[in-house]
């Protein structure tokens, strides 16, 4: 893709590629790049901007709460710090869990949430069991970021490879897999931390046999459980927390992407029996929690949480499925449709239509318009606004499968050569 809003070597990382599709602003749903082109936007920033873009009532609290303070540390509080917590510990616990959350630790990035829930887990196994009941439990296609103890329990090994040895003592197991788990699960593991759905690794749900062997099992050896609802949490999948749609009952539960309506903000819902272990000094974060995200994101719960609101994201989400289900029965190719609410993920199984094939189909939905994502090594993930209205929905669809019938067609002919 070459045009005037298209950077090439940008003055950053080269992670990040060589060439950067540059956007100037947005508009609910749609973003609009420096050349003036608009795109309907099924990504969301990676499952950030809930509520999308050009958010007046966002942007006003945030400058009335700049007005009065930016930052003053987590040495003190503030009223809109203080407001958001309370709203978040009373949030109805998944699956009636039998913990109970009595605080919130904010930071800035879901890396850093499940860093810290890994760090009070450790600490809750040293004071309940002593020293050697440490090691961690994550699963395959798992991913809880890129620091080094949150890259620990992630499985991509092209993540890991290059940065180990990472934390040790960190296991990696089978996904839904209830005979691995009863084999490694014990009292010297301190926490096992997994997504209800897997958002980076394909969009795996957690089995409700899977769950149910995990509460137990933890409750069993008194191991604590962190449901890392990063990218699921916050309405994503129809409810505030996809922990509950699946049957998980965690004793933590770590939240980021959406919270604070696309400024860095996340959160850790801390359990009583963890929070009583607590002491100056065991962990803190100079920008976590600040006045002006914590602020925004007081509105942004408050929205979220409306029930009415989430019934919508359900509803939309089912009227999603249902149009990637048609899609692939209208371009006679058997594929799957998966994850919930309106984090769904498009898999055709013909091995040919792979992470290459994915890769060409979202550089091509950009050129005409459309932003996707892809997730795992061969699902194409759309995770647009929750805001996205019925017409917009078909709107993607449409673009979606008139550019999988044309590099299918392409496909074939080639093959045919």
């Amino acid at each position: 893709m070459t045009h005037e809003s298209v950077v090439s070597r940008p003055p950053l990382p080269r992670q990040y590629g060589d060439e950067l599709l540059v956007f100037d602003h947005g508009e609910g749903s749609r973003l609009v790049d420096t050349a003036g082109r608009s795109y309907l936007d099924m990504g969301s920033g990676i499952a950030v901007n809930a509520l999308g873009y050009g958010r007046s009532d966002l942007a006003e609290i945030a400058a009335n709460q700049m007005r009065k303070l930016i930052h003053v540390s987590n040495l003190f509080a503030t009223p809109p710090q203080l407001e958001l917590a309370n709203k978040m510990i009373g949030a109805a616990i998944p699956g009636g869990s039998h913990a109970s959350f009595e605080a919130v630790h904010f930071g800035n990035s879901g890396a850093e949430a499940n860093e810290t829930a890994m760090k009070y887990a450790r600490l809750y196994a040293l004071n309940r069991r002593g020293r050697g009941h440490h090691r961690f439990i994550a699963f395959s296609n798992g991913f809880h970021g890129r620091t080094m103890g949150a890259l620990s329990v992630t499985a991509n090994p092209a993540y890991r490879e290059p940065f180990g040895p990472l934390i040790p003592d960190s296991l990696i197991l089978p996904f839904n897999d209830i005979q691995a788990l009863e084999d490694q699960l014990d009292e010297t593991v301190a926490a096992v931390i997994i997504e209800p759905i897997q958002g980076e690794g394909g969009l795996n749900i957690v089995s409700g046999a899977f769950a149910k062997a995990l509460n137990s099992l933890c409750r069993k050896h008194d191991v604590l459980l962190i449901s890392d609802e990063v990218q699921t949490g916050m309405g994503r999948c129809g409810a505030m927390f996809a922990s509950g749609l699946v049957g998980l009952e965690p004793d933590i539960i770590t939240l980021a992407k959406p919270l604070a309506g696309g400024l860095p903000l996340s959160a850790v819902l801390v359990p009583a029996n963890v929070n009583a272990l607590l002491k100056p000094g065991h962990h803190a974060t100079t920008f976590g929690g600040g006045p002006v995200t914590t602020a925004v994101a007081s509105a942004v719960w408050d929205i979220l949480s409306d029930p009415a609101f989430l019934a919508e994201i359900r509803r939309k989400g089912e009227l999603l499925e249902s149009l990637l289900a048609s899609g692939l029965e209208s371009i006679g190719v058997a594929g799957e449709v998966r994850g919930a609410g309106l984090l769904r993920g498009l898999r055709l199984n013909d091995a040919c239509y792979d992470g290459v094939w994915c890769s060409a189909v979202i550089a091509a939905a950009r050129d005409s318009g459309l932003i996707i994502l892809k997730t795992g090594a061969d699902v194409l993930r759309l995770a647009p606004p929750l805001v996205i209205n019925d017409d917009e929905i078909a709107e993607g669809a449409a673009i979606l499968f008139d550019i999988i019938k044309k590099l299918t067609n392409i496909k074939g002919q080639n093959n045919e050569k």
